[in-house]
């Protein structure tokens, strides 16, 4: 009886794990001198499903993103911001933030920025069933389309950057493109304030030509160091552009979008 119960666990533990079984978290090994990101194996799975952390194509060009948890009182400055300087950006939203802030999340989608699916309950996509992904996801873009019937929600990011093969999967069966980055920093922590500068630094010692740059909206150094993020980016030769321009990218010749 004991060697059947060896033979029998000895064999469970050759089967292989389905592949969407497993848990990663998002992260890599930052570039240096204007060099994108070492992502490692993570490159060849989001490949598989058509999804993006930055820009393949080398042009210089940058894509603000924001995570919006909740609201600590700086996203209209944010938005004030990007509005002065003409600068597209992409919101990520939770069900606590469109159910709390719907002028914000209005004004984002009047001022011609995209909002993006960050999870109704912030939940770990990892650890829930295809079911409950799809319930959650759902509700979400509801929600923003209640406020807006015209808004088009179809790119999502994972809370915490916690994914798997079958999220990835179930996203693109509804219809969304997951979006990671290639370019973040600790900037979440509410109350832990170390000036602009801070911020600043942060971004333009990792930047890169087609930077996907993830910041957090809770961020007062983040609100304060945007406008000289941008001038100073600018005078870089770097250009902003929407998630939407990096998605035609994909799809058209360079030449036929007139991108340069």
């Amino acid at each position: 009886m004991k060697k059947i119960i060896v033979m029998v666990m000895l064999f469970l533990l050759v089967i292989p794990m389905e592949a969407g079984a497993v848990s990663y978290g998002w992260g890599y090994k930052k570039g240096t001198n204007q060099q994108p990101p070492d992502v490692g194996k993570y490159q060849q799975i989001l490949e598989k499903y058509q999804s993006y952390y930055m820009d393949p194509s080398g042009d210089k060009h940058v894509y603000l993103t924001f995570d919006n948890g909740y609201e600590a009182g700086f996203t209209k400055q944010i938005l004030d911001v990007l509005k002065e300087k003409g600068v597209p950006a992409t919101f990520f939203l939770t069900g606590h933030y469109v159910n709390d802030q719907p002028d914000l999340v209005r004004r984002m989608l009047v001022d011609g920025h995209i909002v993006g699916n960050h999870s109704d309950d912030h939940l770990d996509f990892t650890e829930v069933s295809k079911k409950t992904f799809t319930k959650d996801v759902t509700q979400l873009t509801d929600k923003i389309k209640k406020l807006d019937d015209k808004a088009v929600v179809k790119y999502i990011r994972p809370p915490s950057g916690t994914f798997n093969e079958d999220s990835l999967s179930w996203a693109n069966e509804l219809g969304y493109t997951h979006i990671f980055w290639s370019l973040a920093f600790v900037d979440w922590n509410e109350g832990s304030e170390k000036g602009w500068k801070h911020s600043y630094e942060q971004v333009m010692n990792q930047i890169h030509p087609g930077a996907i740059i993830l910041m957090h909206t809770v961020s007062k150094d983040n609100a304060d160091a945007l406008e000289h993020l941008i001038e100073d980016l600018r005078e870089q030769g770097y250009q902003f552009k929407s998630i939407d321009d990096l998605m035609l990218k994909q799809l058209l010749p360079e030449e036929l979008i007139g991108f340069s």
